[in-house]
């Protein structure tokens, strides 16, 4: 018990200035000199005392006194064990002994409630009887007291809060008294910095009784805490007798964490840079990771929030990726999508090389996020056609479009463009389609025979374009071949010199790579009377030349006729032989037909044949061999003489005849002059119009029909 009471008088005394002990014969008594305490609190006076044989202590007396006085007058007590002394104003029920029993020789004393006022001297006086008889001592030194203002604090326990429990917060008044209970209150002030009480908290006192003498104040506060309540203030009130306050505050740290917060665009155009931050709000603070789903690769963390950076993204960044949150016992997740947003040029699938009549299908895909806007564009003339089922419009945002087109003809041959439209961006492909179709041979194709000379026409038609050839022509040498071609069409004639030729047809060949054709040709024979002029195989300009070769001959003729048609006119003096012979003689006619002439006639006849071997000669060597179908001029020289030609020589020979009625009476010389100015001026105009004729365009022939009439 006693090293309890010493315990508690350390405690309740602030400061303490030595101890002395003063003897007065055999009795004794030790005090501190000087104490030191603040208003509000109690302080404990130490003292103990000693006696000599037979003396035996009753009462404890207590003086507080001025500088100057004594401290023994009976107005000066503040303390007397016997209950019935009058003590002085102010002290009474704030001192008493810390050990009742007096026997114990401790004098000690605690004084509660302390003012300033109380400071001053304390004085011990210790009466007892000794032989039966009333004696006692007092001390010879004095205790000095000082009372200061109350600095000293709660004491405020705080313990571990976590958001959502319930916490209990406990308030500890200073001092160790057992004098009036402290009040004690609880204040809060939030994040707006005006004091108020916690909402739904609740406040419980306390006093808890050390000894006889010393007492604990405590006060607790009980409330739900939570994230609000976190880094606010707390603050502990005690308000002691007199008005003496002391305060102490604490900041609240309560354990809590939030969701998981992303922040930033979650869309990158590839190149670019995507940043994403992720933060929690918490405490303490959370450690936050970023990785990606199917990764185990930590991209970055840090604590309270980390950002992701992706720098010049592509399309492999494209996926989902996690924040992760690690608090205390906690873990929270967020995935968010990130989308790289990207466009490719558009692939076209399908045959672009198809069969006529077949199904032209072909896919325009394009690679993109999001998909693009894909439309299908015919770059040729032809428009949509309900009718074929072909739709040239399609558009569709899925990313892929597909165009159908069926029972292809020709004309869907062309070009056809894939558009796809991509947020900001337009990209185009194009593709060209090929319509195959099979080598068709005309009806019209033909072959006539004329005084026995054979031309054919053969005309083809396919893509890609055929070929045409004359298997008949590995038996022949000498031929000529033209071949002309307009879109998808081949137009081959052949022309060659044959006798006794035994077929009545011939077969032409045309061939793709999609196929071939073939056709007997029926030959038309045409009557020799319409044959005999095409024996000489020329071209335009040899028959020309003939032609004006065989009219100076003529007229050469026609001169010598005259001369020996008047010697024979003197003679006989018949104009009507006359004129009947020079006709004759002018007639080409019968030299083309090889009849019976006068002897007279036998010289121009000679000619002529010279002249027509001469402009064979002038035609260009014949291919010695079978030849592939190419593109060459058809060489005429084995074909008919132009019918024009005949009735321009025939127009001319009546013109003769009828000059030479008129000037029948002129004389022989005059007449043979006219004639010849007369015949070369007319010559030289017809063979400036033969020559006008010869620079038109050669046609291209559908028919056989159509190369007679040109010859």
């Amino acid at each position: 018990m006693f090293v309890l009471i010493w315990a508690i008088f350390l405690l309740c005394v602030c400061a303490e200035t030595g101890t002395s002990q003063q003897c007065s014969g055999q009795y004794c008594i030790t005090l501190s000199e000087t104490l030191t305490a603040e208003a509000g609190l109690c302080v404990v006076i130490p003292c103990s005392f000693a006696t000599g044989f037979g003396f035996t202590p009753k009462h404890i007396v207590w003086y507080k006194c001025e500088a100057n006085s004594r401290c023994v007058y009976d107005d000066e007590i503040i303390f007397h064990s016997k209950n019935n002394i009058r003590v002085q104003y102010g002290f009474e029920g704030r001192v008493s002994l810390l050990e009742p029993d007096i026997r114990q020789k401790n004098c000690s004393i605690i004084i509660n409630d302390l003012k300033e006022s109380d400071s001053g001297l304390y004085r011990i006086r210790v009466n007892g009887e000794i032989n039966w008889r009333e004696d006692g001592f007092t001390s010879i030194q004095k205790t000095t007291v000082s009372v200061e203002g109350l600095s000293q604090k709660p004491r405020v326990k705080i313990p571990t809060l976590t958001e959502g429990q319930q916490a209990t917060l406990t308030c500890v008044a200073p001092g160790l008294c057992s004098g009036s209970a402290p009040e004690i209150t609880w204040t809060w002030r939030g994040a707006g910095g005006t004091e108020s009480y916690i909402t739904g908290s609740s406040t419980s006192f306390r006093t808890k009784t050390l000894t006889a003498f010393t007492q604990r104040h405590i006060s607790t506060l009980t409330f739900n805490s939570s994230a609000e309540h976190h880094n606010t203030n707390v603050t502990c009130k005690i308000r002691f007798t007199g008005e003496k306050t002391t305060e102490e505050g604490s900041t609240l740290k309560v354990n809590y964490v939030k969701e998981v917060n992303i922040t930033g665009g979650t869309n990158v155009k590839e190149g670019e840079t995507l940043n994403l931050t992720c933060s929690v709000e918490s405490f303490p603070p959370s450690l936050i990771m970023w990785s990606k789903l199917g990764s185990d690769i930590t991209l970055h963390n840090d604590t309270g929030s980390a950002t992701l950076s992706i720098i010049n993204a592509t399309t492999g960044h494209s996926g989902q990726y996690v924040c992760t949150a690690k608090h205390i016992n906690n873990t929270l997740q967020e995935n968010i999508n990130i989308t790289v947003i990207y466009t490719r040029t558009p692939q076209i699938t399908g045959n672009t090389i198809i069969k006529e009549g077949d199904v032209l299908n072909l896919t325009c895909s394009v690679d993109s996020f999001p998909p693009a806007l894909i439309m299908w564009r015919d770059l040729s003339s032809k428009t949509n056609s309900k009718d074929t089922g072909a739709y040239t419009d399609l558009q569709n945002d899925s990313g892929s479009a597909t165009l159908v087109i069926q029972n292809v003809t020709a004309e869907d041959s062309g070009q056809y463009t894939c558009t796809a439209t991509h947020p900001d961006t337009t990209v185009t492909s194009s593709v060209s389609v090929i319509v195959s179709w099979f080598s068709k041979i005309q009806d019209v194709s033909e072959c006539v025979l004329q005084a026995e000379v054979l031309t054919c026409v053969c005309i083809s038609e396919g893509f890609p374009l055929p070929t045409i050839k004359w298997p008949l022509l590995g038996n022949h040498k000498e031929y000529a071949i033209k071949t002309t071609v307009s879109n998808h069409t081949v137009n081959s004639t052949v022309s060659l010199k044959v006798k006794n030729y035994g077929n009545s047809t011939v077969e032409c060949v045309s061939n793709n790579e999609k196929g071939e054709a073939k056709k007997n040709l029926m030959i038309r024979s045409v009557p020799d009377t319409v044959a005999d002029s095409s024996v000489l195989n020329v071209g335009y300009l040899e028959i020309i030349i003939a032609f004006l070769i065989g009219v100076v001959l003529s007229a050469v003729v026609c001169c010598l006729i005259k001369k020996c048609s008047r010697k024979k006119t003197k003679n006989s003096g018949n104009l009507d032989e006359t004129l009947e012979m020079v006709t004759s003689q002018d007639d080409p006619q019968h030299i083309y037909d090889g009849q019976e002439t006068q002897d007279n006639q036998s010289n121009p006849q000679e000619e002529v044949e010279d002249e027509s071997v001469a402009a064979e000669k002038d035609v260009p060597e014949l291919s010695g061999a079978p030849q592939e179908v190419e593109y060459a001029d058809i060489d005429f020289s084995l074909l008919k003489r132009n019918s024009k030609s005949e009735r321009k020589q025939e127009r001319t020979k009546t013109e003769y005849a009828e000059i030479k009625k008129a000037i029948k009476d002129k004389q022989e010389d005059e007449m043979v002059k006219g004639e010849e100015e007369e015949m070369m001026t007319e010559m030289d105009l017809k063979q400036s119009e033969l020559e006008k004729e010869k620079e038109e365009d050669e046609p291209v022939y559908s028919t056989v029909n159509d190369v007679i009439d040109k010859i």
